[in-house]
């Protein structure tokens, strides 16, 4: 694949299409909800609106419930009157041959007045970049990706409501197993392929807990390169399934079995070094940051976990950290510092699930973290235990969708970093997610059901 990597002109733009004989562009952004959305234009259509941008219905965009439905009793302050058009602006460095004929390429949403639309998740984590540089740091980050994938089709899967399916590869769930059958080893294969065709590098997979899951990591690089390839890599792995008959979800728990993640590795560099390595630990650099993100780490989990399923998978001693808590080396806390190591030395950010918006994540902690150095906040003491249930009285994550709104409601770390716009606007959201749930006979103690499996197999 032929990767622009520096921004085009128009002229520029044209010449580049006409080499790689394109026919029609693909025009994309990510909404809040992670959900990869975009227009096909032809050719003439895309140089046309390389200036101005594509109009999308802000409603159709960011104002619909996965159900299709409209957000009702809250809005962006734009949004109240008339459901005008917003704006997408493309960003050509991401311009793509995604298949012979068509193009791809990723942009970020802007108002009508020209400004950055608050709610736009990746101008949210261009802000938190931008902050950063400022400060004199750049950011390296890598992500984790888990799915599972299922031997039946997503036609099959369908008309089963996305109950009772076939884990691709047989009943090994045990993590790094290698005796799985000859079609999830086929997959997997034809993922890394394609992703090699992108020029999205990856640095391993394997299989996951769960039968059927996978692991996916992503090569370490700027954190909006990184969450440009993050959204790539769930349509690659969609593609794929669908071409070879199965299908594939990045639901944070679609059955009682273990649940799915997206971990998240983070450093921060100056002068081209990483800032966060100690010979003797984490750096005071990396305590500081540690301290924003841990100050904030109960609101963040609203972002970290969207949706009803998302608190499934805070089961002690399954795997997922439970309590706010962090230690060095330590996988059974929320963040676990690695150190020691000149190249190495990160945090890696474990409470995330698999349906979690990386765009959105990544500023977060990134704002908070820089707060911490800003304020040269302090951490809790680190655990090097096992952080289920330990130590008595620890806190514990939020354990319901509207338990971690109200935390993010009252963070101003927070709001400072997203904006408050955007953080009034997704804690609505999340609201109005938890009033539905409940208004399709869920409830606080409700198995997995099956609404929750047609809402977000698919789409989270």
């Amino acid at each position: 694949m032929d990767e622009v990597r520096t921004q085009l002109s128009r002229s520029e733009a044209e010449q580049w299409l006409a080499e790689h004989a394109i026919t029609s562009v693909r025009v994309e952004g990510t909404n809040l909800d992670g959900t990869l959305i975009g227009k096909n234009v032809s050719v003439a259509k895309f140089l046309s609106g390389l200036e101005s941008g594509f109009a999308f219905a802000d409603i159709a965009a960011f104002g619909l419930d996965l159900g299709n439905v409209a957000y009702f009793g809250f809005a962006m302050p734009p949004w109240r009157t008339n459901m005008g058009d917003i704006f997408l602006r493309v960003d050509t460095t991401t311009l793509c041959v995604w298949e012979p004929g068509r193009a791809s390429v990723i942009g970020d949403f802007w108002t009508a007045d020209g400004k950055p639309l608050s709610a736009c998740p990746r101008h949210a984590l261009r802000r938190a970049m931008t902050g950063a540089g400022e400060q004199g740091y750049g950011i390296k980050v890598a992500v984790e990706m888990e799915a599972t994938v299922f031997e039946e089709s997503l036609q099959q899967a369908r008309l089963r409501g996305y109950r009772d399916l076939t884990p691709l590869g047989g009943a090994a769930g045990a993590c790094y197993v290698l005796a799985k059958s000859g079609d999830w080893d086929a997959y997997m294969r034809a993922v890394v392929a394609r992703l090699d065709e992108l020029a999205i590098p990856w640095e391993a997979w394997n299989d996951e807990a769960a039968s059927g899951q996978v692991e996916l990591n992503l090569a370490i690089g700027d954190p909006l390169t990184v969450a440009d390839r993050w959204v790539r890599a769930r349509q690659v792995m969609r593609e794929v399934a669908d071409r070879l008959g199965h299908s594939v979800t990045f639901m944070a728990k679609w059955c009682d079995e273990f649940g799915q993640a997206s971990h998240l590795n983070l450093s921060l560099e100056r002068d081209g070094a990483n800032a966060f390595y100690a010979p003797d630990g984490p750096s005071e650099l990396m305590t500081h940051f540690l301290g924003g993100v841990m100050a904030s780490m109960p609101g963040t989990t609203s972002l970290a976990m969207p949706w009803i399923t998302s608190y499934r998978r805070l089961v002690d001693l399954e795997g997922p950290p439970t309590t706010v808590s962090w230690g060095v080396g330590n996988k059974t806390t929320a963040i676990r510092a690695v150190v020691g190591h000149p190249a190495y030395s990160r945090i890696e950010y474990r409470v995330p699930g698999s349906d979690s918006n990386v765009y959105l994540v990544l500023a977060a902690v990134i704002g908070t973290g820089l707060a911490g150095v800003d304020q040269r906040r302090e951490p809790p003491p680190p655990s090097d235990l096992m952080a289920w249930r330990l130590p008595a009285g620890a806190e514990r994550l939020p354990r319901t969708m509207t338990t971690a709104a109200e935390a993010l409601a009252g963070d101003k770390a927070l709001s400072a970093a997203l904006g408050q716009e955007l953080i009034d606007y997704w804690i609505g959201t999340r609201r109005w997610e938890w009033l539905t749930y409940h208004r399709h006979g869920g409830g606080p103690d409700s198995d997995l059901t099956g609404w929750e499996a047609r809402r977000y197999f698919e789409l989270a």
